[in-house]
């Protein structure tokens, strides 16, 4: 295969330089042989449509969309998936040789693969109602959860919770009786990046055997995460998401499927400064 015929993907954001996507995309098609290419595309917000009519017109395989785009990204399909029109946002775009454009969220299989052995016994907190947690909240309604939101602004939480038809209990920031006897707890919010976080939650209170999950990869070792593992919970890095979100798109773009190790993360680990 020449170089003009392999496959051609990117990440699309604004801004996108800091992805890691290009290193675990590299990664993978090192290591399964894979003939192909895979970029970094900052498109400002009001030229993204035009930007990606331009990939979609220059045959390139697709794209990974990311902040801010991912919203703006479904607008554009022609072809929108189950799971991106639940969740509302795709963080995947695909072209057919004749430009159209189908939309996909995969954010849903990296939530999963972060979920997955998490003990089924007590409420799920959602801590969060942005564009984050929607994967989440469509993630835990499939499982059939009790889910408890909690959220600066009450209405957010509510609006979040009608629109996924989840009868959840919503709890404003502080909230310090949400986590008594929850089962998960997930951050979807960017409280974890802060020194000092604007909400600390009490993880003493949760069930035994508890499992924590925060969506933040950078930095990986959150405060958040801190907290959960000093009060015994189980805890579930950012990365675990985004590799896992990361598989099913290494799969359109190229048509390889990435084996299931721990090599890439060593990859990512190394990138963000941490040793393996």
């Amino acid at each position: 295969m020449s170089p003009a015929d392999a496959p051609f993907a990117a990440v699309a954001g604004w801004p996108a330089a800091h992805s890691l996507s290009p290193a675990i995309m590299t990664h993978w098609m090192e290591a399964e042989g894979v003939d192909g290419r895979y970029g970094v595309l900052e498109i400002p917000p009001e030229r993204f449509a035009r930007a990606v009519r331009a990939c979609a017109g220059m045959g390139m395989a697709g794209l990974n969309v990311t902040v801010p785009h991912k919203t703006s990204a479904l607008a554009l399909a022609d072809t929108v998936s189950e799971a991106a029109r639940a969740v509302g946002a795709a963080n995947l775009i695909l072209f057919a040789e004749d430009g159209r454009i189908t939309a996909d969220n995969t954010d849903v299989l990296g939530v999963e693969a972060a979920l997955s052995q998490a003990p089924q016994n007590g409420p799920a907190v959602l801590i969060g109602a942005g564009g984050a947690a929607r994967a989440a909240l469509h993630c835990l309604k499939a499982q059939g959860r009790e889910v408890r939101i909690v959220n600066r602004t009450r209405e957010s939480a509510e609006r979040l919770s009608a629109e996924f038809a989840v009868s959840a209990e919503i709890y404003e920031t502080p909230a310090p009786k949400a986590l008594a006897g929850a089962g998960l707890v997930i951050n979807a919010t960017s409280l974890g990046m802060a020194a000092k976080p604007p909400l600390e939650p009490d993880f003493t209170v949760c069930l035994p055997g508890a499992r924590a999950f925060d969506m933040v990869y950078a930095p990986l070792h959150t405060p958040f995460l801190g907290a959960a593992r000093r009060a015994g919970l189980t805890t579930v890095d950012g990365l675990t998401m985004l590799i896992g979100q990361a598989r099913p798109c290494f799969a359109a773009f190229f048509g390889a499927s990435a084996q299931p190790d721990d090599s890439v993360r060593d990859v990512l680990l190394r990138r963000l400064g941490e040793a393996p």
